[in-house]
Parts: C-alpha cells; structure tokens; sequence
C-alpha cells in the first residue's frame, strides 16, 4: 500500500494554508438533532491555518476526485459525539472531499458519547435513504443490527476513527496500526517514568473500540517483553470523553495513588483535561496520550513547569478526508471493501485495503506523529 508518512501530509497540509489562508465549509446539509439523542451538525468556526476548509486544499480535492466524484449523492458521517474539537476537525475533512465532488453532507453529532444516541442518528439516516454513513463507533458490536439494516438498504457503510465489528461495516478508516499506537504509547511511559513504577491510563468509555484496543496492546506488549517488568499500571480509568468527568478522573487517580509517576490518555478529551489538572496543581506526576496541538500547546514543556513534556496524534481532518475518499469509493463501485480492494485517495494518494485482524478490512492512514516542545509553537496554529 503506497502511503504518505504522517509528517508529509501534516507539513503538505501546513504549507498549503499558510499560503492560501483558510475559510469556512459550507454546503453541509445540517439538521436539528432530536432532542434525546444527538446536538445539531457542527457548523464549526472560521478554523486555524490548515483548516481543510482552505480554498486550495478544496480545488485541489476537487481535481482529484473528478471523474469519480459524488454529484447527486448524500453522504453522511457520525461522529462520537457532540462537542468534541477532534470530532469536529474529522467532519471539515469529510466535508470538503465529500463537496468538491459534488455529494451532500449530512454531519450527525450525538449530544452524548452513547450508542443508544448513534442508533437513534442511523436509523434517521436510514429513513433518508443516504447512499453512505461513515460511523466512529461509540461500541463495537451494538451498532450490528442498525448497521445491518442500512447495508441491506443499500446504504453503503464504512467505519472510521473507532471501528464496529467486520459484521457492521464494509472497511473501517484506521488512523494508525493498533499494535504501532500502543508500542508508541508504552515506551513514551517508559520513557517518563524512567522505566519504572507507577502509571495509571485515562481513557474514553469503557466500550471505546479504538481506545480499548491500544491499552489493549499496551498491556499485552508489556507483558510479553522484560523491558517493561518493572512498570505498573494501577488503573484504566473512564472519564467518557466528558471533560469535567475526566478532570474527576484525573483527581481521583492523584488521591488514590501518591506514587504515581505518569498519566496516559489515549483520548484527546481526557489528554487536555488531565494536562490542566496536573499544571494547576504544581503535580510532579507527568502525562502523555493523544491530543489536539491546539488544545495542549500550553502545557507541552520538557520543564517541572508544564505537565506534559510530548505527546501523539495524527491528522484528524486527514483521517476525514480518508473516509470521505473511500466513502466515495464505496459508493461508487470501486472498492467492495475486501482485502486487496485499492483506491485513489485524491490527492493522499493511492491505498490498498489490508487485513484488520477481524475478519474484515481497514485502511490505515499512516503512523502517529510526535508533538513536543521543539514543535508544538508550529503545530498549534495547524489543527
């Protein structure tokens, strides 16, 4: 699979908006939410320099997606949840793909991280009659039925961010390889802790696919190699991808475990509420996770003084962009969604469908990338 390295697309993205400077989408279909289930679509404010939204990066997707592009047809995406600043940057990306060729956006954005709230999106979808959903799951197995009912609708269905099982999608948009993102989680505590003692994870709901699958990895890489032997994790805690109940969270782990050395939150939520927690209290006990540059640029800092010395993420707008292109694709007719199916991603480049290690498919976009205090200054104004 031919693939752009994740600091590529990152810089490409960079460079393109600084020369052209950015604006708003526009042309998504938005709807009012039902009031039990999910909030209005995003209609997100003028974004930072590389906000997808920037005329260059639209022409340039347009060029690319013409003559397989999506005229007359309405392509949906369902996010985890309402609120969320990465969930919104995943919709601008999907947005701007989906409207330079020509399709119609409909954004849907549970008010809660729940798959009750999820079902209730689809099942609106359904009745539509939307020629795709692309869904981050909020569980990985409840989705099934709805899911299914959509695929024998003809909907077509893809996954992205945080997968459904192989039974409730055609191919699943993978941000990065799971055993990649917990190696390069698991050695980042290490690092921090100076390979020994105590360290405790901060993660999403308990039901998160992408979030359980990391620890997941985590623990099973630390188990089988000695390196890690004299690491403890104490406890995975949830704060549900709620900010004040991550900052509980990350209080609750402060009080119960005075030896504690590292937080990691695999979660850009929980990252940025614990990160403030730990700087406001002076806390010696460092973090690390996945986090919006935007969001944690103020506590990066190899010093006693900032709470986080570097953390990870990869392009969330990219990550829409990818499952827009594949949506596409999937409408289209020129991927199936079986392994070895390959497609053209615009102007990401080619990729090929590979073996998710369930039964089904994934597309991965690339590896994570490190934001520390050498980059951060630049990286902050990006997404």
């Amino acid at each position: 699979m031919k693939r752009k390295a994740l600091s590529v697309l990152l810089s490409a993205a960079m460079t393109a908006a600084l020369l052209s400077g950015c604006g708003g989408s526009t042309g998504a279909a938005s709807e009012a939410a039902p009031a039990t289930s999910e909030a209005a679509p995003a209609t997100s404010e003028a974004a930072p320099a590389a906000d997808t939204a920037s005329e260059s990066g639209a022409e340039a997707a347009a060029e690319a997606t013409s003559g397989a592009g999506a005229s007359g047809k309405t392509f949906a995406i369902v996010v985890k949840s309402a609120g969320n600043a990465y969930n919104t940057k995943e919709e601008e990306g999907f947005k701007e793909v989906i409207e330079a060729a020509g399709g119609t956006v409909v954004v849907k954005e549970p008010e809660a991280a729940t798959v009750d709230a999820q079902i209730t999106a689809i099942q609106s979808l359904i009745s539509q009659g939307v020629d795709s959903i692309s869904v981050a799951a909020n569980d990985e197995n409840a989705l099934q039925a709805t899911l299914e009912e959509a695929m024998a609708a003809g909907i077509k269905v893809n996954s992205f961010d945080s997968k459904t099982n192989a039974d409730s999608r055609m191919t699943f948009v993978n941000q990065a390889g799971t055993q990649e993102v917990g190696q390069t989680l698991l050695d980042a505590v290490y690092d921090l802790t100076g390979g020994e003692g105590q360290y405790a994870i901060l993660s999403a709901t308990s039901q998160a696919t992408n979030q359980n699958a990391w620890i997941d990895a985590m623990k099973s890489i630390a188990e089988g190699d000695s390196k890690y032997a004299n690491l403890e994790l104490v406890e995975v805690a949830y704060g549900d991808d709620e900010p004040q109940k991550s900052t509980d969270q990350t209080q609750a782990l402060l009080s119960k475990y005075p030896d504690l050395k590292v937080i990691c939150a695999p979660t850009t939520v929980g990252v940025s509420a614990a990160a403030k927690v730990l700087q406001d209290q002076g806390s010696s006990v460092k973090l690390t996770g996945l986090g919006l540059p935007s969001e944690m640029a103020e506590y990066i800092g190899a010093d006693d003084a900032h709470s986080c010395p570097y953390m990870f993420l990869w392009n969330p707008i990219d990550l829409g962009r990818l499952a827009a292109y594949s949506a596409i694709a999937l409408v289209n007719g020129d991927i199936t969604g079986a392994i070895g199916d390959s497609f053209t991603a615009g102007d990401m480049g080619d990729y090929t469908l590979t073996d998710a290690g369930d039964n089904g498919s994934e597309i991965i976009l690339g590896p994570p990338f490190k934001f520390d205090p050498d980059n951060i200054t630049e990286w902050k104004d990006v997404y």
